[in-house]
């Protein structure tokens, strides 16, 4: 009987640039695609616990699609660090200031949390307009 080998990549693969439009899309659906891109889990290769993902470049973070309900309802909390500092803030509210920190948080939430996370997080760029400034990079539409 013969024991085949397990291929482990070895190395640095050089990160593709991926453009995503997220007007009109839903935040869970949009979410998972960014983060298995970020993991690198579209590739024949992937190897869990080695950095092999894709650069994810996401534009219109803005115009992104909720239910009513859902921007009253939602909340995003926080804590300043100081006693009673629990702060919080509706979906709407952060859609209006911070519309790039929801894709941040929710593909964040997709991701391990652990050392490999943190720097896979850091490969995902949110603009909430449709302008960006990585047209040198030439990403390609994401599928």
């Amino acid at each position: 009987m013969t024991m085949e080998k397990t291929y482990v990549i070895k190395g640095k693969t050089k990160p593709n640039w991926l453009l995503v439009d997220a007007k009109d899309q839903s935040l869970g659906r949009l979410s998972t695609q960014i983060a298995a891109y970020i993991l690198g889990k579209h590739k024949p290769t992937f190897t869990p616990g080695v950095d092999m993902g894709d650069e994810v470049v996401v534009i219109n973070a803005a115009h992104l699609r909720f239910s009513p309900k859902r921007l009253e309802d939602k909340k995003y909390y926080w804590h300043t660090g100081y006693p009673g500092g629990l702060k919080e803030m509706t979906l709407k509210n952060m859609l209006e200031k911070h519309p790039e920190r929801i894709i941040r948080k929710a593909v964040w939430g997709m991701l391990p949390h652990n050392k490999l996370g943190r720097r896979l997080i850091k490969r995902l760029r949110v603009y909430p307009g449709s302008e960006h400034p990585h047209e040198a990079q030439n990403p390609q539409q994401m599928a």
